[in-house]
């Protein structure tokens, strides 16, 4: 396991460098192209005769649990470092739109997407039961919320909308962890679970996640007010993400909302009441590394997954046409959304032009959409799932990821400043 660790934290390095050097793209987007020009590479040399190297690196890629590496151990830390930047404040400000994105927002493009591809699958002749058009509409629907913050930290984007972005993309996990664990209870089990049972375990998914995440935040908070160094500050917030995570995993709530939680209370009460001035600079750097490094691991895990995955051209196609349908379920969830608040509140000019454009192009997908993909049980529409969900997350990163920033410049000028009332 250590050889494995090391072996890949290495390769990583040297994407790293690469797109460091040459490349220049934004990190982790260069260090995902960097994997996947790697990728093609060896299955290049595969065609000409020499498979052995591309033999070795998927023998690599196959020892690392995708699924369970992100979900347990990446996830959770990601998400706390981008929830200890978030300000409560503005958070609570968008609570309408925040809210109602990560949860119908979900919901509505869990059902548009998966009568789309029940209709894009069909008319390429693959069979594919509407359940599992069902669970790939519930794991492509949520945005993922490393590929978000990662990127739109220099899209320029003004900051209303940044909030909204980032905000839901932390909170939607936990609906789409949900909506996923029912449909695929109805595929394991063979029956439709009832209300009853739908209520419970979002009550315990979500709401439980919510009330862990406030236990473990203001616990942790009281202790960091009964010291004053920085090293056991620091100390403190990674106990609080690793054991925490684990804890909330042995509980059956959810590690990633959590964490949501817990960061905002350390990164707003915490940071006022309980950190002085060098341990805040502290917990920053620190978390700001971490989030670096594993955003640059994930990225490069991504990117070399191609070694593994069937591909086709007929796939890429399929997918083409799946990811328009995505973001055409995107467009109508965002535009409804944001119209409805306007109506309700009347007419109100926060949430004005490019709102919509905007959060629908800045609705990334990414890493947690392959996990859940990964935890299909296995199987030949498990297998065409994956290479959709795959090949649609490859095509959000590198299209709306590379070109976020010129959205932001078509919609807003040149220089998009942040506003405080454009969008609640």
């Amino acid at each position: 396991m250590l050889d494995l660790a090391a072996a890949f934290i290495a390769l990583t390095t040297f994407f790293t460098y690469l797109n460091y050097r040459f490349i220049r793209l934004p990190p982790s987007i260069g260090v995902m192209v960097t994997a996947l020009l790697l990728s093609l590479l060896l299955q290049g040399l595969a065609a000409l005769g020499f498979p052995v190297l591309e033999v070795e690196a998927q023998e690599l890629i196959r020892q690392i649990d995708f699924s369970d590496v992100l979900m347990t151990w990446f996830l959770p830390a990601l998400l706390f470092a981008g929830a200890l930047h978030v300000n409560l404040d503005d958070l609570r400000h968008y609570r309408w739109p925040i809210g109602l994105l990560a949860t119908a927002g979900v919901l509505l493009s869990t059902f548009v997407v998966a009568g789309l591809a029940y209709a894009i699958v069909g008319a390429f002749g693959w069979r594919l039961d509407f359940i599992y058009c069902l669970l790939l509409g519930a794991l492509i629907s949520p945005t993922d919320p490393i590929a978000v913050m990662g990127i739109l930290k220099t899209s320029g984007a003004p900051g209303p909308l940044q909030t909204t972005i980032v905000g839901e993309s932390l909170f939607n996990d936990g609906t789409a962890v949900v909506v996923f664990s029912i449909l695929l209870g109805v595929l394991t089990l063979g029956q439709t679970p009832t209300a009853g049972e739908v209520g419970l375990l979002f009550l315990e998914e979500a709401v439980g996640g919510v009330l862990f995440g406030l236990v473990l935040g203001f616990g942790v908070f009281l202790l960091m007010r009964r010291v004053d160094e920085h090293q056991p500050t620091v100390m403190l917030t990674l106990a609080l993400v690793f054991g925490g995570s684990a804890l909330a995993t042995h509980l059956h709530v959810s590690a990633p909302i959590s964490m949501v939680v817990a960061g905002l209370i350390i990164g707003n009460q915490g940071r006022r009441k309980a950190m002085d001035e060098d341990a805040r600079r502290y917990v920053d750097g620190f978390w700001e590394l971490v989030d670096e490094v594993l955003n640059a691991l994930l990225f490069a895990l991504i990117g070399l997954e191609l070694l593994v995955l069937p591909f086709g051209w007929l796939p890429l196609l399929a997918a083409l046409l799946l990811g328009a349908a995505v973001l055409a379920s995107r467009f109508v969830t965002v535009a409804s959304i944001i119209n409805l608040l306007r109506r309700l509140r009347g007419g109100d000019r926060r949430t004005g032009p490019g709102a919509v454009r905007l959060l629908t192009w800045g609705g990334l997908r990414g890493g947690v959409s392959l996990a859940l993909a990964l935890s299909l049980p296995l199987g030949e529409q498990r297998d065409l799932v994956l290479t959709l969900t795959y090949l649609v997350v490859l095509m959000s990163i590198l299209l709306q990821g590379l070109t976020v920033g010129r959205v932001v410049c078509a919609l807003y000028g040149r220089r998009a400043e942040p506003a405080t009332d454009e969008m609640h």
